[in-house]
């Protein structure tokens, strides 16, 4: 089944109500659990990359508390988050899973790590930072002018967000929000709140101000993926990451930027599949 027509699932964890919807359970010996950015919700990832993934393993997307569909409070923490990822995968009745973060997904993933790191095969990171990276308190004034430069131009915020701000990238947000919008309505997920949104923008930014530490508790195979013009949360990022991470892996795409993976659905895909295959 496509990714567009997959309805959401409901799980009680700590007497909330929490959506996920999954693709090819049973097709890997591990599922792949992928964590999202800010603001979005289930029906924020790229439809082509889901389906592409879910040919060859068990996907799972999920909205944490808070988010979309999902009953309970956005945390105003990453570790907080984190905590809140870990109690959901564990009522799954999950002990071991791969993990890929996007964005504000993957510092929540390095907090998950952190604090359960036997949970986690292997590790995927992609278009993040460290704690106290370049530039990451800077993301909710980031965000909120890329909003209003889409809002000026009529466009989606996305556009900005996620893409080079040239032509090329006009028409790669076009195809890819182009995918997006392909959902009927009946599959849709709940919209983002404004007080959940705003509360994640705390954590990021929280985030950022926190210092920086060598990241030794990362010993996972881990792949960081990146465009190499990313302004949401800058590409130096993806160095430092990669810098600090002994056993991991570094890819930047370029002509990309913060949605490279969305962009460049069909190489990233060949590439993580390759990623968790490796012994």
């Amino acid at each position: 089944m496509s990714y567009l027509a997959t309805k959401n699932q409901y799980l009680t964890v700590s007497g909330d109500k929490i959506a996920y919807r999954e693709l090819s359970k049973g097709k890997s010996k591990l599922p792949l659990i992928m964590l999202t950015h800010l603001a979005a919700t289930l029906d924020h990832w790229d439809p082509r990359l889901l389906d592409l993934l879910a040919e060859s393993v068990h996907v799972i997307v999920l909205d944490l508390s808070g988010v979309g569909a999902s009953q309970g409070q956005v945390a105003t923490t990453i570790s907080g988050m984190a905590k809140q990822a870990t109690r959901i995968i564990q009522s799954m009745g999950y002990e071991r899973i791969n993990l890929l973060g996007l964005s504000m997904g993957g510092m929540i993933a390095q907090e998950i790590v952190r604090m359960n790191p036997l949970l986690v095969n292997r590790l995927i990171l992609v278009g993040t930072a460290p704690r106290g990276g370049i530039e990451v308190e800077k993301v909710p004034q980031r965000t909120f002018r890329y909003m209003l430069k889409a809002s000026v131009e009529r466009e989606d915020s996305k556009r900005y967000i996620f893409y080079t701000h040239d032509e090329r990238g006009r028409r790669e947000a076009k195809k890819v929000l182009g995918r997006m919008e392909g959902r009927s309505a009946t599959h849709t997920d709940k919209a983002m709140s404004l007080i959940g949104f705003l509360r994640q923008l705390i954590a990021i930014k929280r985030w950022g101000k926190e210092p920086q530490e060598d990241m030794g508790y990362i010993t996972q195979p881990t792949l960081i993926v990146n465009g190499e013009e990313d302004r949401q949360v800058p590409t130096e990022n993806s160095y430092l990451l990669h810098e600090k991470i002994k056993n991991s892996q570094l890819i930047l795409y370029p002509h990309a930027g913060h949605g490279s993976i969305f962009q460049l659905a069909d190489s990233f895909s060949k590439t993580l599949l390759a990623f968790l295959e490796e012994e």
